[in-house]
């Protein structure tokens, strides 16, 4: 690597000496994050730190980020529309292929149209600033992603947030904001950070009550949750009662990138008028687009969602069958291994890659401080004997490191404070 050509400035000199500080606090605190490289394709079995390892931490839950068709089709379009755009979409960036697209995303969600975006991250980038003013009021968990957090401060609508999952507290949130114009609650479906399913019957109920619209996030869900992959809203039985998904071509979908916001006619209409993403952003390369066209088709089979259900049952069953709490709903496949302790969580972590288990401890500012935790992601390309290896890695870490008996004493401590407080 050639030498820098930097100077260093007065101004320059001081602001390395503040970042260099806080970053010298990360790395004693355990969170400093490190990237591992891959040198292989991203798939259920990757070569990382020069050995082959079993992935359990990737958003790849079908296994269609290096599946031969997607990549077949990634390859066709760009032979048949080229590379990419050099433009947005309403000068010069817009081909057959990205209504195609957008026709299959409604068609699969339900929805009157859609509207596509470099990423999910650009879609909740844009949608409240695009829709809502200053007469409005945004409803928000406390736990959403930190991509809806950034686009609800861009808008000028009044910033509310409820408890996690906190029906009664959304209600009290709903009824003192009854004089707003627009009140839109917005959750994600599924929490990626703790494996909860939003109670989505629920918030669609109050949402009726208090004349509000929902939106909600599916980057987690979109692909493999409910009966044919459609998602948390076909999870719980009630398809068309969510105004708004916003999800991602980027995670279960090929893996890739791409976004897109799935809606009412007026909304995707005003966002392509008003959504900032979406005018000064280049449009999604054709490959993507192609690629995306292929993955709906191939969700026309659902046998990978039953593949998907079985592991995740399967790996949380065992590992508290071992000892270990499980975050989250037993029923999804982002399966987080509370650790508590920000460096213990990163050192487990790292323990694992020694018995070949690729997984990545995650800890502030991605979650709360204390609450640190080993997020596994389980994927329909895992196979029985994937998931006992990884058990077995995990039990044999915690047995190293003595973590599951300071996790009991830490229990039982906690469980004789609330006694003694009664």
């Amino acid at each position: 690597m050639k030498k820098s050509l930097l100077k260093l400035s007065p101004g320059a000199k001081k602001m390395k000496e503040v970042l260099g500080a806080g970053l010298a606090e990360m790395k004693q605190g355990g969170t400093y994050k490190v990237e591992r490289v891959i040198t292989s394709p991203q798939s259920m079995e990757i070569t990382a730190d020069n050995k082959k390892v079993i992935n359990f931490c990737a958003n790849n839950y079908l296994g269609l980020a290096n599946n031969p068709r997607v990549m077949e089709a990634a390859k066709k379009y760009i032979d048949s529309h080229g590379f990419g755009m050099s433009s947005v979409r309403f000068i010069c960036g817009t081909q057959d292929i990205h209504k195609d697209l957008e026709k299959s995303i409604s068609e699969f969600h339900g929805m009157d149209d859609t509207i596509l975006y470099a990423s999910c991250f650009d879609a909740n980038a844009g949608i409240f600033e695009g829709i809502l003013t200053d007469e409005d009021a945004i409803i928000s968990d406390e736990l959403n992603h930190a991509s809806i957090i950034d686009g609800v401060r861009l808008s000028k609508a009044k910033r509310l947030r409820y408890k996690h999952m906190d029906m009664e507290n959304l209600e009290e949130v709903l009824k003192a904001n009854g004089d707003k114009r627009l009140k839109m609650i917005v959750t994600d479906g599924i929490f990626s950070m703790d494996g909860d399913i939003a109670p989505l019957p629920k918030i669609v109920e109050l949402a009726h009550k208090y004349e509000a619209f929902t939106m909600i996030d599916e980057c987690h869900a979109t692909g493999f949750i409910g009966k044919t992959g459609k998602g948390t809203a076909e999870y719980f039985g009630i398809e068309g009662e969510i105004d708004v998904i916003n999800s991602t071509l980027g995670k279960a979908l090929g893996g890739g990138t791409g976004g897109y916001t799935t809606s009412h006619q007026e909304i995707v209409d005003t966002l392509r008028q008003k959504g900032r993403p979406y005018l000064f952003s280049n449009s999604v390369t054709p490959s993507v687009v192609g690629a995306g066209l292929e993955v709906f088709e191939m969700l026309k089979d659902s046998s990978h969602v039953e593949k998907l259900k079985k592991n995740t049952i399967n790996f949380r069953t065992k590992m508290k069958k071992a000892g270990f709490t499980i975050l989250g709903d037993d029923e999804c496949p982002i399966a987080p291994v509370w650790i508590g302790d920000a460096k213990l969580a990163s050192d487990m972590a790292n323990d694992m890659m020694k018995h070949n288990i690729y997984v990545i401890g995650f800890s502030y500012p991605v979650v709360p401080k204390g609450k640190a935790r080993i997020r596994v992601q389980l994927s329909s390309a895992h196979e029985d004997e994937h998931i006992d290896k990884a058990v077995k890695a995990f039990t044999q870490v915690a047995k190293e490191r003595k973590f599951l008996q300071l996790a009991r004493s830490l229990i039982l401590r906690n469980i004789k404070n609330r006694q003694s407080k009664k």
